[in-house]
């Protein structure tokens, strides 16, 4: 019997797999458990469909973190921290910090998708962004002394 996983089964497959199963199986634990469907001709056709608008949706989400990443490459932050007379900052400079200096800009990133440098001098540091699996981009900021 072939089916159709609905979710990801251990040591079977991953969601819209189809697999091969014994009868017994298939008809006693995975489609009374909502695991799996009989992989007939009707669920094989919405599976597909189902796999294109998938398709256009994570190639939709990837254009927009490209172009954001542009936008983030253009751009140069400036941080105010309290610093020593020799150029040393009291405290970090945090991913928080980052995201609303663009939140001003009216970007809107993740505090939690920025990786900041450790940063213990006044002076220029690039932070990366994971807008997308597959799209990093690059945020330049300056840190300056806060008055």
């Amino acid at each position: 019997m072939y089916v159709i996983l609905i979710q990801d089964v251990d040591n079977l497959g991953y969601k819209n797999d189809i697999v091969k199963v014994r009868d017994g199986f298939g008809r006693n634990y995975l489609i009374p458990n909502r695991l799996a469907v009989i992989a007939n001709d009707s669920n094989r056709k919405q599976l597909s469909e189902n796999l294109k608008q998938q398709a256009r949706k994570l190639a939709q989400q990837k254009a927009d973190a490209e172009a954001l990443a542009q936008k983030l490459e253009t751009i140069m932050l400036k941080i105010e921290q309290k610093a020593n007379e020799n150029g040393k900052i009291f405290g970090a400079v945090t991913s928080l910090q980052l995201a609303d200096a663009l939140k001003a800009l009216e970007l809107d990133v993740d505090r939690k998708l920025i990786t900041v440098p450790e940063v213990k001098e006044l002076g220029e540091y690039a932070a990366v962004v994971k807008l997308h699996k597959e799209v990093k981009a690059e945020l330049k900021f300056t840190v300056v002394a806060a008055e």
